[in-house]
């Protein structure tokens, strides 16, 4: 068997379990499926390949793809390219971490634990709160499970979002939302931030959560003191607040505006996009919210010796109490996409996670002036950080193609998500974008709109 990768099933195989457990066939085993329903015939598949063969075709499926190794890339809209320190996966891909599971044992588990420990207390300090748990599937799971969290604590069914939260956290929360019978009303945008004026209208005494992004998915930076004052004017109701961490590095954090939960991606701090995931969301909470929290939280503490160890703690969650008064049926974690997270933002520093921010808005905004030279309409205000908005003047589908032809990918084509905004592009730029990829960027996308 050495020459395998794993171990086959043999036709004696085969034949020796169906003895066992008294069948003669394959087919004796779908007995109980009635003989006019069963599939009768050979499944429409491709020839089996040998194992050197299907690495040889998967292998050119691959190199179909083009990825922003090959290319500059100007999208974003939640997962970007960032730099990712090579340390990362030096430490990740170490057996301990590569393969662990939830660290149930935690006499065995204590390396496990303490990697889990050092990402809450990251996230902390990123986000000015007290507490955060082990992480989430995503930042927009963890965006529904806070919503849910309000609506326990309140016993409010009502959670205000604004249009300016990432369309597709805003379809989780929905999905979340339709099972536990909450209302979710969404607060219009103007000039790229919530309408504070329709936001004031809708909090009342029966919200439950208030949720706006920031910086929100326009790249605009909302105003978080005045939606704060907003939202605790109706007493009852929570700030929920998701962030894109890295931004955390430079703007003021959540926890300083009183926001009660701050929750979000771990993507832009040490995960590659991954074609889409998976990645790794945050929760953070003020200390008041600390046992409704979902997921895992890793607590410090010590043994009858004395010495420092770490437990799983406060765990509130379906597998441990009663299903009715679980906080979540969330049963897992991202542990190794955290550690990445961890050993990224440890490599950074307080000092380069702060560089990072500082490039990403000082060249989003280079490329918005660039864009502008170009004669190309650019709708930001001042207060951006890594995205804005730009006006193609048709549709984004084609221009982002002429983009491609000219080796570059393009950015978001908003249509896809705001119906109103057909001919807009909301265009990335982090610190992975030279000034020579910017310039060209915006000359190519000026002759492609003006010629």
């Amino acid at each position: 068997m050495s020459q395998f990768r794993y171990l086959p099933v043999t036709e004696e195989d085969r034949e020796e379990m169906l003895k066992v457990i008294g069948v003669k066939s394959d087919e004796d085993l779908f007995s109980d499926v009635p003989e006019k329903i069963r599939f009768k015939g050979e499944l429409k598949l491709e020839p089996k390949l040998s194992e050197p063969e299907l690495i040889r075709f998967l292998s050119g499926l691959a190199k179909k793809n083009v990825s922003t190794s090959d290319y500059p890339s100007f999208l974003g809209a939640g997962i970007y390219d960032h730099y990712i320190p090579s340390v990362v996966d030096s430490v990740i891909s170490r057996g301990e971490f590569y393969t662990a599971y939830t660290p149930y044992q935690a006499e065995v588990s204590q390396g496990e634990l303490q990697a889990i420990f050092e990402f809450q207390t990251l996230i902390c300090e990123l986000t000015g709160m007290e507490a955060a748990n082990s992480s989430m599937y995503d930042g927009s799971t963890a965006l529904a499970e806070a919503a849910l969290l309000t609506s326990g604590v309140t016993r409010n069914k009502k959670i205000i979002v604004s249009e300016t939260v990432h369309p597709e956290y805003r379809q989780v929360l929905a999905t979340y939302a339709h099972g536990r019978g909450l209302d979710v009303l969404t607060v219009p945008s103007i000039n790229g931030s919530v309408d504070l004026q329709a936001l004031e209208a809708a909090v009342d005494e029966q919200t439950a959560g208030v949720i706006v992004q920031y910086p929100n998915f326009f790249g605009e930076i909302e105003p978080l003191k005045e939606v704060e004052q907003i939202t605790h004017g109706a007493k009852r109701a929570h700030l929920i607040v998701a962030s894109n961490p890295l931004s955390l590095g430079l703007l003021t954090p959540p926890g300083a505006f009183n926001a009660d939960i701050v929750v979000g991606d771990c993507q832009p701090l040490g995960i590659s996009e991954s074609f889409g995931g998976p990645h790794c969301g945050y929760f953070a909470v003020s200390k008041k919210l600390i046992r409704k929290v979902p997921g895992r939280l890793v607590g410090e503490t010590v043994d009858e010796q004395g010495q420092r160890g770490y437990v799983l703690t406060l765990q509130a969650r379906e597998q441990h109490i009663r299903r009715e008064k679980a906080t979540s049926n969330i049963c897992s974690n991202q542990a190794l996409n955290a550690l990445a997270s961890s050993v990224a933002m440890n490599a950074f520093g307080k000092k380069g996670i702060r560089e990072l921010a500082e490039q990403n808005i000082q060249k989003a905004h280079y490329a918005a002036r660039k864009l502008k030279e170009e004669g190309i309409r650019v709708h930001a205000e001042q207060s951006f950080f890594n995205e804005f908005i730009v006006e193609c003047g048709r549709p984004v589908s084609e221009v982002n193609q002429a983009l491609f032809e000219e080796g570059i990918i393009g950015g978001y084509d908003l249509g896809k998500s705001y119906a109103q905004l057909d001919t807009k592009m909301l265009v990335a730029v982090t610190e992975m974008r030279t000034k020579d990829e910017i310039d060209q960027f915006a000359e190519v996308l000026g002759g492609i709109i003006h010629g």
